[in-house]
């Protein structure tokens, strides 16, 4: 079965972009991983409307965003603070909404709003680069057109849906807003202990003194203004090294903090280079690196010691239970 679904978009935002999980194997040729600030989000996004974890969603960055159902669209999103209306009607989050063609649906000028993650049924329609969906704006690679969406741009969805996302689909399509009465909490996946990040030491963590340890572990950082998809720069105690060297360029992904040569924390975020030359105090784990995506300018965290193996036990467990929200999805519609 193929139905394919379009919007059109009336307003941006302030940076709305094509992603997806992510573009891999391929940093030995210094292309970043990209893909979603938030992988959780976009995964419940597209949880909510059947379709695999890996399909193409758009990310809203703030608020103010808006576009017409240019035909009747299936859609689901999550994500941080932000509320969708339509004709002045609310569209709840982490559930599959059936919205009617020529319908307008406004992102809330909210200012708690922070990424927000849209699915479609099938998937946002963009052709893949090196594997991936994902946008990459400094190189102007993938999603569409390798740039940010803009006012007038029409969004098709794949066309081809999972069984699921057709019996979704079926039993909610009419001609009005229409969507079920349950929904899936993002917030029940990510770090319930406010803002603590977990992290576990890295390669050059003993090359620093003892005493900037216990404070990066113990004071508080804030995000800085120059943050961005890149990176975050934490403002707060700068961090001191045992004795002056310099590092050879080295592998860096999504989650490290690299200490630059002042002594200022850098959080790589999705869109980071895939080598860089200062030193890697610690990584964030992967079950807090999407609470990571959701940090806004000011925001304030601290910093938590884990080892690996704990870090690996709590990933898996989350996947578990991501496999275990799928399999409730489907459930309810067998």
């Amino acid at each position: 079965m193929k139905r394919s679904m379009r919007i059109k978009i009336i307003n941006p935002g302030i940076l709305s972009t094509i992603q997806d999980q992510g573009r891999f194997g391929y940093l030995s040729q210094a292309v970043p991983v990209s893909g979603a600030m938030d992988k959780l989000a976009a995964q419940v996004a597209n949880a909510a409307v059947g379709n695999n974890a890996g399909d193409a969603v758009i990310e809203f960055t703030y608020a103010g965003a808006s576009f017409t159902a240019e035909t009747d669209v299936l859609i689901a999103y999550s994500g941080s603070g932000g509320t969708f209306i339509c004709n002045n009607r609310l569209v709840p989050a982490g559930r599959p909404v059936f919205i009617p063609a020529g319908r307008s649906v406004q992102l809330m000028n909210d200012p708690s709003c922070r990424r927000i993650f849209l699915a479609i049924t099938g998937g946002w329609k963009v052709p893949p680069v090196l594997g991936s969906r994902s946008t990459y704006l400094p190189a102007a690679l993938g999603g569409y057109q390798g740039r940010r969406l803009k006012a007038g741009d029409i969004l098709e969805s794949e066309g081809e849906c999972t069984e699921i996302s057709r019996k979704i689909l079926r039993r909610f399509s009419g001609t009005r807003l229409n969507y079920p009465g349950w929904h899936i909490a993002r917030q029940q996946f990510v770090n319930g202990r406010a803002n603590r990040i977990r992290v576990i030491a890295s390669r050059e963590y003993d090359w620093f003194k003892e005493s900037s340890l216990r404070t990066f572990l113990s004071k508080p950082y804030v995000i800085g203004l120059r943050s961005n998809r890149m990176g975050y720069f934490l403002d707060g105690p700068v961090l001191e090294k045992l004795q002056p060297g310099e590092l050879l360029s080295t592998a860096v992904t999504p989650g490290t903090i690299q200490v630059s040569n002042d002594g200022t924390p850098v959080l790589l975020m999705a869109d980071c280079q895939t080598t860089g030359g200062y030193p890697r105090i610690a990584a964030v784990a992967s079950i807090d690196l999407s609470f990571c995506g959701q940090l806004y300018p000011g925001d304030t965290i601290y910093f938590t010691l884990i080892s690996r193996r704990e870090a690996e036990i709590l990933y898996l467990e989350r996947q578990k239970s991501l496999d275990q929200l799928r399999a409730s999805v489907e459930y309810k519609f067998s």
